[in-house]
C-alpha cells in the first residue's frame, strides 16, 4: 500500500498544503498572513477570508510542484479541529468539496496529534512510547504517546498556554505581533539572571501561566513608573529572564512526567518547541540524563500541511476515514487522564 494523499491545514493564521506518497512527505506549501500584525493577533474574521483567498493557490502549487494530477491522490486529509471555526471550515469544506468531485476517502486530522506526528515526517524517529511536550499559542500539553494513532494527555495548562504567555509579554513589551519570536531573539543577548519572575508551581503535571503573565504586567508597570525609559535600556535582560522562567516551568513539569511515568524518551512539539531557550535546555537535560531527545525541523514546529499528511497517512493505513458529514471541531479535544 502506498497511498498518495493531499494534506490541507487551515486551523489559524497559515494556509498550507502538503502531499505525501507511501509515508514521505513530497512538499509543504505555506501561505502566511500578514495583515495580523497592524491588530496585534489574529483576527478571525480576517484569517477565514485569506484562507478563501490562498487555499487554491497552495494546492494547486503543491499539486503542480510534485508533478501529481488531482486524479491520481488516494485521498484528501484537512485539520478537523482544534482552532478559529471560521478557518477551520474553510480547510473542511475544500477538503470535502475535493474528495466528493473525485471521488475519494477523506482523512480528518487532529491538529495536536499532528503536532507530535510532525516526528515521523523525518529520521530520526522516537520509537514507543515516548513523552512529547507539546507547546504552541493555544496549548502546553504532556503527551503519553504509545503509538501513532494512540495518544493520551497527562498534563495540560489549566489557563493561559505558554505560546500566549509569550506573545502576551511581547504585547506588553511593545513588540510587534507575533511576539513570542522576538522575545527569544532578544534573550539571545541578554543576562536571563537580571531579574526574577514568580512561576506557579500548581499539583500534577498540569501548567498555569495567567500569574506569571500577571507578575510581568504589574513588574514592568513598577519600573516604568521610576524610570520612563526602563524597557527601552533593559529590553535583552527582560526578554532573557522571562523567557528563563517559562523554560523552567516547562522543564520542571517534563522532569516530573519523566519521573513518574518511567518513560526514558522525549519529544518536543508545537510553535514554541521553535523557542532556541526552550530547545537548549531540553536537549542539555536529556543529554545530562542520557535520555533520547527528539526536536522537528523547524519548518514543521509552526502550523504546516506536512503534519498533517503523516498523521493523515498513518490514518489511511489504519482504514480511519471520516464521512461527508464530518464538522470541524473549534475546540477538539484529545484524551487525558483524570487527575
Amino acid at each position: 500500500m502506498h497511498p498518495l494523499i493531499l494534506a490541507i491545514e487551515s486551523s489559524c493564521d497559515e494556509t498550507s498544503a502538503a502531499l505525501i506518497r507511501n509515508g514521505k512527505v513530497l512538499n509543504n506549501i505555506i501561505a502566511s498572513q500578514r495583515i495580523h500584525e497592524q491588530f496585534g493577533g489574529v483576527v478571525p474574521e480576517l484569517a477565514s477570508r485569506a484562507h478563501q483567498q490562498n487555499i487554491w493557490r497552495v494546492v494547486d502549487q503543491a499539486l503542480r510542484e510534485a508533478n501529481v494530477d488531482v486524479h491520481d491522490l488516494d485521498a484528501i486529509a484537512f485539520t478537523r479541529g482544534p482552532g478559529l471555526l471560521g478557518s477551520l471550515l474553510v480547510g473542511a469544506s475544500f477538503a470535502k468539496g475535493l474528495a466528493l468531485g473525485l471521488g475519494k476517502p477523506l482523512l480528518d486530522v487532529h491538529h495536536m496529534q499532528a503536532h507530535v506526528l510532525a516526528h515521523f515526517i523525518d529520521d530520526p524517529v522516537p520509537s514507543f512510547p515516548f513523552l512529547c511536550l507539546t507547546v504552541s499559542g493555544g496549548h502546553t500539553q504532556l503527551v503519553v504517546v504509545r503509538n501513532h494513532l494512540n495518544m493520551e494527555v497527562i498534563g495540560e495548562t489549566r489557563d493561559d498556554a505558554v505560546g500566549e504567555a509569550f506573545d502576551k509579554a511581547a504585547k506588553i513589551l511593545g513588540l510587534p505581533y507575533p511576539g513570542g519570536p522576538l522575545i527569544d531573539r532578544y534573550a539571545q543577548e541578554g543576562n536571563p539572571k537580571r531579574f526574577s519572575f514568580p512561576g506557579a508551581d500548581i499539583p500534577g503535571l498540569d501548567f498555569s501561566f495567567s500569574g506569571i503573565k500577571t507578575a510581568f504586567l504589574y513588574f514592568l508597570r513598577d519600573q516604568v513608573a521610576v524610570n520612563p525609559n526602563f524597557i527601552a535600556e533593559n529590553l535583552a535582560d527582560i526578554c532573557a529572564s522571562l523567557q528563563r522562567q517559562l523554560v523552567n516551568m516547562l522543564m520542571q513539569k517534563l522532569r516530573k512526567a519523566v519521573r513518574e511515568t518511567g518513560i526514558r524518551q522525549v519529544a518536543l512539539a508545537g510553535g514554541v518547541s521553535a523557542n532556541r531557550g526552550l530547545r537548549a535546555a531540553v536537549h542539555a537535560w536529556a543529554s545530562s540524563e542520557n535520555i533520547p531527545c527528539f526536536v522537528p525541523e523547524l519548518q514543521y514546529c509552526t502550523d504546516n500541511a506536512a503534519m498533517i499528511a503523516i498523521a493523515a497517512h498513518f490514518k489511511y493505513l489504519a482504514g480511519d476515514f471520516a464521512d461527508l458529514t464530518v464538522a470541524p471541531l473549534a475546540g477538539m479535544e484529545m484524551e487525558r487522564t483524570s487527575a
